[in-house]
Formats: C-alpha cells, sequence, structure tokens
C-alpha cells in the first residue's frame, strides 16, 4: 500500500523574488541526429543532446545543444547558460538512479552523474560560483514539480517534430532558440485586472522585458519535407512543434479546470481562446464580460471582448490562465 503526506508548504523560490533562472532545474533530451559540414560527398552523422533548464520561479526555459554526453560538454553548457542568464543559486537535476531505465543513451549521462571525475568537476565549478546542487530522491520524479511537467510536454514533441532529421549544429541550434521563444511566450497570468486590458505577463517579461514577437513567415507545415530550402525546413521543425505543443497544451489547462468544483468561470476573468490555427508565438486571449448559465445554473457559453471585437464561446473552448487556476487551487 502506497502512503501519502500533506502536501507541505510552497518551496522558498515559488514565494520569494529572485531573478529568473536562480533556481533552475536541468534535464537532457535525445539523441538528435546532427550532420556536420565539410566537403565530402557524404557527410559525417553524429549525435547531439539538448539541455534543458527550468526556471522554477517563472517558468521560463533556456535550450542548449550539447554535443556529447562527456564532463567537459556539460560544463561547457553550463558556462554557456550561466553566461546568458546570469548568476544561479541553486540547480536541481536527477541522480543517476533516476536515468536508468531512460533511453539508453541517456543511461550514459546516469552514468556520468555517478563518476567520481565528474561529480568533482561539477562540485569545483559550482563551487566556484557558490552554486549549490541537489538531486531529486530516486524513484520520485514527481518530486520535481513544475519542472517535470513542463520539461515532459517539450521533449515529447522535441523528439517527434524532429525525430531523423539530419540537421547541421548550426540548424539545430536555430530551432531550439525558436522553441524556446514559443515556450517563454506562452501567458501565465493577467498583466492586470483592468477589464480592457487584454495582455498576460509571460516568461518572456522577466527575460526580456516584454512580450515575444515573431516575425511572419509562410505556413511550411502542409508542405514535404523534400521540397525545402535549408532555411524553410528550419522553420517548418518550429511550425510543427508550436501546433503540436499547442494541440496538447490548451487542453491540458482545460482538464485541470475539471478538477475544481467551481471554476471561476466568471465576468472580468482573462482567458485563453483554443484556436488550432493560430500562428507561432499568436496567443488569442479575451476578457469575459458576460456569462450564460443554463436552467442547470451551470455556466457553458461565456460572452468574450477580444482585440477583433466580441464573441461567445462554449467553456470547452477557453481555459483560465495557468496561474490562475493554481490559485483556485490553492483556495480550494
Amino acid at each position: 500500500m502506497k502512503t501519502t503526506q500533506l502536501m507541505g508548504d510552497l518551496p522558498s523560490y515559488r514565494v520569494q523574488p529572485s531573478p529568473a533562472f536562480f533556481h533552475t532545474g536541468i534535464d537532457y533530451a535525445g539523441p538528435f541526429l546532427i550532420k556536420s559540414l565539410t566537403q565530402a560527398r557524404k557527410p559525417m552523422i553524429t549525435k547531439g543532446y539538448v539541455c534543458l533548464f527550468v526556471c522554477l520561479s517563472t517558468r521560463a526555459i533556456h535550450l542548449e545543444l550539447v554535443s556529447s554526453l562527456t564532463t567537459e560538454a556539460f560544463l561547457a553548457t553550463l558556462r554557456r547558460f550561466t553566461g546568458r542568464r546570469g548568476p544561479v543559486s541553486k540547480i536541481y537535476s536527477d541522480n543517476a538512479t533516476n536515468f536508468v531505465g531512460a533511453e539508453a543513451e541517456l543511461e550514459q549521462l546516469g552514468k556520468l552523474f555517478a563518476d567520481e571525475h565528474h561529480i568533482k568537476e561539477l562540485t569545483e565549478f559550482c563551487g566556484s560560483r557558490s552554486i549549490s546542487w541537489s538531486f531529486i530522491p530516486p524513484r520520485s520524479p514527481h518530486f520535481g514539480g513544475i519542472w517535470e511537467s513542463g520539461v515532459k510536454s517539450v521533449k515529447h514533441h522535441l523528439k517527434r517534430v524532429v525525430g531523423n532529421q539530419k540537421l547541421t549544429f548550426e540548424e539545430m541550434s536555430t530551432v531550439l532558440v525558436q522553441i524556446e521563444s514559443v515556450l517563454n511566450s506562452r501567458p501565465l497570468t493577467p498583466c492586470s485586472d483592468d477589464p480592457n486590458d487584454l495582455t498576460a505577463v509571460t516568461p518572456a517579461h522577466f527575460l526580456v522585458g516584454r512580450q515575444m514577437q515573431s516575425i511572419p513567415e509562410p505556413s511550411y507545415t502542409n508542405m514535404k519535407l523534400s521540397t525545402l530550402t535549408r532555411w524553410q525546413l528550419v522553420q517548418a521543425t518550429q511550425q510543427h512543434f508550436w501546433k503540436r505543443w499547442l494541440a496538447e497544451y490548451l487542453p491540458e489547462l482545460q482538464n485541470r479546470q475539471k478538477w475544481f468544483k467551481t471554476t471561476q468561470i466568471k465576468p472580468g476573468a482573462l482567458v485563453l481562446i483554443n484556436d488550432p490555427n493560430a500562428p507561432p508565438m499568436q496567443w488569442q486571449l479575451g476578457r469575459i464580460i458576460e456569462a450564460h448559465p443554463g436552467s442547470d445554473n451551470i455556466t457553458r457559453v461565456v460572452t468574450l471582448r477580444t482585440a477583433r471585437g466580441e464573441c461567445k464561446r462554449g467553456v470547452t473552448e477557453i481555459s483560465l490562465l495557468p496561474l490562475d487556476q493554481e490559485e483556485q487551487k490553492l483556495d480550494h
């Protein structure tokens, strides 16, 4: 019989102000096939990996392409990350035991984390930068909380859209930066309670001080990959990721609402509108201005104010923003 414990207080990094990525979770995805640029008729194919950094306070995500599962490559990744995102106070990751049973390639990463030389190098690196490192307890992946749920989805869709495509290191790096922008554009909570304000706080606000904007691009998702130029292939990969991830993300938010006995679908709430045809980073937001309860006093239709005017939508086509849902969960 499994035993359960009462949920403890929120961790300090969830309630105390801190810079983005001050408390960070790390995970790996891969391997991916990387094509080297050589003069040879047949280019050399190597394996690359993606290191995912997740800010446990702001939910921002940072993606780094890693050339190998070695101590040197791992520390170089940490240097690039801290050089761009600033000092880190604490890092959380799986330990060697948790990598057992992962994909065969990533089991090698588990061996790396169990290697004395790697641990020594990592300890020296973190010690010189005042970084504290914590490992998740064995067989307790849920312990990672925020970053576990986010990373799982990213890893799944990244593997599906990149698949066996043979991108160069530069092309793969570009894809990762664009996917990172998509992930950091997701709305978290309303910017204000002003009923006329249709903007939301996103992870990008904590990184660049404003909302992420995408450059309008033709859609390549319905074109054969063999007909695309290398640049178009990079854009198509990002567009495929957006469509797959959005198709999972919005229903996931809607499913969470079912856990609440009294979901706060009420006037004034800022909601996400499900639009599967929206281009990358174009989130459709609306304010509920009127709820229309049925004879059973349950609201199934609402009137929304959007940037394009007013419209009616079923509650199955909208969802509360993630942090608003968490507030409800705490209230109940």
